[in-house]
């Protein structure tokens, strides 16, 4: 089968990234040219990368069509595409619902949500897809873990809590710049800001099956460094300020 994929920002270069190191079976994938650096790159990096002229030609190529845009512009364009019924189309816009979907995209094709992140270019990280597709299923599970939704009011949790990829970041940034200040080179103080939460996120992963409660009294002593941390930042409303900030996300994608 064909893949499309309209627009070629971050999250659809890593699912094309991820999809092309995977043993997903496929003849072709056909890309906008919007971002033109980008899909530059893919082509010479990937074989079957096919630049398209214009949006349409992608629909009108391929079998799944994955919808990588912004809202503004996915509200622009979609209704001007000609989809087909037979089609399989795969939405990553965050705000836009099905219903929506369904309203621009007029013909009866098969319509799914999901939610990939660049992780998943190293084929690795959760996938929500709503509603439940068992073909969609399989095709993320080859590309990382798939997480079904039934209903998609209860998408917009998982979408709101992807809103904290740059802010992870931006943690891992401060720490290794705090380790900066403090005479240690730069690479090490990344490697081993980086190497501290992967080894922890892989051992809430494999330890975690009861509640993250128990890691987090775990992992504390009593006077421990780990116990003042917990307390500081508590003190500091570190911790509702997050809820807080998920709140306000999942307040703006339910609208």
């Amino acid at each position: 089968m064909n893949l499309g994929f309209i627009g070629t920002g971050k999250i659809a270069s890593s699912v094309i990234t991820g999809i092309c190191k995977s043993k997903i079976k496929y003849k072709k994938i056909f890309i906008s040219s919007r971002n033109r650096k980008i899909s530059q790159v893919l082509k010479k990096k990937f074989k079957n990368i096919v630049i398209s002229k214009n949006n349409q030609q992608i629909v009108d190529k391929c079998d799944w069509i994955f919808l990588s845009v912004t809202p503004t512009v996915g509200e622009k364009i979609i209704k001007d595409l000609k989809f087909k019924s037979k089609q399989t189309i795969i939405s990553f816009i965050s705000t836009i619902t099905l219903s929506q979907l369904k309203k621009a995209i007029k013909v009866k094709a098969k319509i799914v949500r999901a939610i990939p992140l660049p992780p998943i270019s190293l084929r690795k990280g959760p996938v929500p897809i709503c509603p439940p597709n068992s073909k969609v299923k399989s095709f993320f599970n080859q590309l990382g873990t798939t997480v079904e939704i039934e209903k998609e009011k209860s998408s917009i949790n998982f979408w709101s809590t992807s809103g904290m990829m740059a802010p992870f970041y931006e943690l891992l940034r401060v720490m290794t710049d705090w380790l900066v200040k403090r005479g240690v080179k730069k690479d090490n103080a990344q490697k081993y800001i980086t190497s501290l939460f992967l080894a922890l996120s892989e051992d809430a992963v494999v330890n975690s099956k009861e509640d993250l409660k128990h890691l987090v009294r775990e992992s504390q002593t009593p006077k421990g460094l780990n116990e003042q941390g917990v307390k500081e930042l508590t003190k500091a409303g570190f911790y509702k300020s997050l809820e807080k900030t998920l709140n306000s996300i999942h307040k703006r994608l339910n609208k």
